[in-house]
């Protein structure tokens, strides 16, 4: 983690990014005081213990219900911020006071991540669709494969920013095979690849195959 030195530093460069930006956009003034600061639960780890003490829903005494932290729902603690507790958690308060706004975000489930690898323009599974296209090569997910990827994610508690490295692992060994293999047709990922229990399924052209 960054120290308060570092963490103090890191927001004097977004006030000033902040500080820029008003002297590009017409009426900026106006709209940097509607800017959003988004609290994401594992950006803020911990700021949900400074807002619970405030609203005294730490477990105190024999009658009290102790609540782990995973079956806490966080998003609903974070919904509850103050900028106090901002301050409180090191926030400087001229950063806090530029961005008055906060929005809590909730957790990705496992639905939305399986959205986000298929849904989007700009997916990972049709990234890696066109680069395995360079080499005229289809690339299929089976849907089961999808779902594991999207599991891993949420086991290991990286969201969507670690959806990459997973589908990487799997595919790195294919992905050096095939530009020196031009009988490769399809490569489908199944959840074995995925698990690591299993390579992917390679289908190669008949026709290359009964020319060899």
């Amino acid at each position: 983690g960054l120290t308060p030195f570092a963490f103090s530093a890191s927001q004097s460069a977004i006030m000033r990014a902040f500080s820029f930006s008003l002297t590009s956009f017409p009426n900026s003034l106006l709209a940097m005081s509607f800017l959003p600061f988004s609290l994401e639960e594992t950006a803020f780890d911990g700021l949900e213990k400074i807002i619970e003490n405030r609203l005294n829903r730490n477990s105190i005494g024999f009658d009290a219900e102790i609540a782990s932290k995973s079956s806490r729902d966080i998003g609903e603690v974070l919904k509850e911020a103050t900028p106090q507790d901002l301050m409180k958690f090191g926030l400087i308060p001229e950063f806090v006071g530029r961005v008055p706004i906060t929005v809590s975000l909730q957790g990705l489930d496992e639905d939305a991540l399986v959205r986000i690898l298929k849904e989007p323009k700009s997916a990972l599974i049709k990234q890696y669709q066109k680069l395995f296209g360079f080499d005229d090569v289809e690339l299929t997910f089976e849907e089961d494969a999808v779902r594991t990827i999207a599991k891993q994610a949420l086991e290991r508690k990286t969201g969507a920013r670690g959806l990459r490295s997973i589908m990487e692992k799997a595919m790195m060994d294919v992905m050096f095979r095939i530009p020196s293999d031009d009988t490769i047709e399809e490569c489908v990922i199944t959840k074995g690849a995925i698990e690591g229990t299993s390579e992917p399924l390679l289908i190669h052209r008949e026709v290359m195959r009964r020319a060899r």
